[in-house]
């Protein structure tokens, strides 16, 4: 969808029947992009004027009287649980970085175990899980480029040939860190990693979201979500950075009986400014119906400050947008930082 559209893009009814999923793409197969992905985004980005009011407004931080929440963030590191190859366990490490085990596999995702990154205030919480207790990591999936999901001193101490899953656009920039098991997707595509018992697909979706790393570079790679399936059909999709919009009910066309999305929470005051690229708590339980997921976990709250709200208003939000819908409690996993969670077999 072009750009041009703020907030929620309306959109045409779906079509009842979903197109098939794609066929998986080799891994590590030499692809060549578009220069740039801006007719990709859904909504335009800030310009002068928003960039000019913000700072006259000075509101991207919490204020100054709600930062004492920071010492009621939840935080409860805890070991892993031990899996199987028929278990689906995740370990949520802080941001949008989880440990998904599944298939037999450990998957990172957005890792980021640094302190502090570029642009923004240190880390509120500690990370989640202690690097050198992870268990050896067979996949790392990327959503974009931005500095609080894409960590290059986290990859850095990973293995040179871990297999990387990134969106369209950013081998490169992995390939120059010396990485060499390499994929890069565009949306729709997926791959297959061999498992313990059958493989475990991995499905690059959309996001309401955009990419930029330089001064020179934005949307010159692409951006998005995952969905991860099991062999034995059970899937999670784990959205990234994103606003809401139409996206989430097409990924749930395609993508039936999602047992889990992995949803962001926080990011979202000044709302005027933010809600094009982050939902907030109650866009999140939407966004999960949409997907048609029948649990919740969210993330892309308690690590780092980035924008205006109160350090504990999005747990709080979203437990009560959770009990207006009438579903279970238990099927909302609010995790504190470092705890981790079974997924129940159908």
């Amino acid at each position: 969808m072009v750009a041009g559209t703020v907030g929620h893009t309306a959109t045409a009814a779906l079509p009842d029947t979903a197109p098939p999923l794609a066929e998986p793409r080799p891994l590590e197969e030499p692809r060549t992009w578009p220069r740039d992905f801006t007719d990709r985004l859904t909504a335009p980005l800030p310009g002068v004027r928003a960039l000019a009011r913000i700072a006259r407004e000075g509101k991207l931080r919490p204020s100054p009287e709600t930062l004492q929440q920071i010492q009621q963030l939840p935080f409860e590191p805890g070991p892993m649980p031990d899996v199987g190859p028929a278990t689906i366990a995740l370990t949520w490490a802080g941001h949008a970085s989880w440990v998904i085990r599944i298939g037999g596999l450990t998957v990172l995702t957005d890792p980021v175990w640094s302190r502090k990154i570029l642009g923004t205030p240190a880390r509120v919480t500690p990370v989640g899980v202690r690097w050198e207790d992870l268990p050896p990591i067979d996949a790392v999936v990327v959503s974009h480029n931005h500095y609080d999901h894409l960590d290059a001193p986290t990859l850095k101490r990973l293995p040179r040939d871990v297999p990387l899953l990134l969106p369209a656009g950013l081998a490169a920039w992995a390939r120059r860190r010396g990485f060499t098991r390499i994929t890069d997707l565009d949306w729709w595509e997926a791959v297959e990693l061999p498992g313990p018992e059958g493989p475990v697909r991995i499905d690059f979706v959309p996001a309401h979201h955009w990419s930029k790393r330089t001064l020179t570079d934005t949307c010159r790679s692409l951006w998005g979500g995952w969905v991860l399936t099991a062999p034995d059909g059970r899937r999670i999709h784990f959205a990234g950075d994103t606003g809401y919009g139409h996206w989430f009910e097409e990924i749930g066309r395609r993508f039936r009986d999602i047992d889990l999305a992995l949803l962001p929470i926080g990011a979202y005051d000044p709302r005027w400014m933010l809600r094009p690229v982050h939902t907030d708590p109650e866009e999140a339980v939407r966004a999960c119906q949409d997907l048609g997921a029948r649990c919740l976990a969210p993330m892309h709250w308690s690590t780092f400050l980035l924008s205006a709200e109160p350090p504990l208003e999005p747990l709080h939000r979203i437990r009560a947008a959770w009990a207006a819908t009438g579903r279970p409690r238990s099927d909302l996993w609010d995790l504190p930082v470092g705890a981790s969670r079974v997924l129940e077999e159908r």
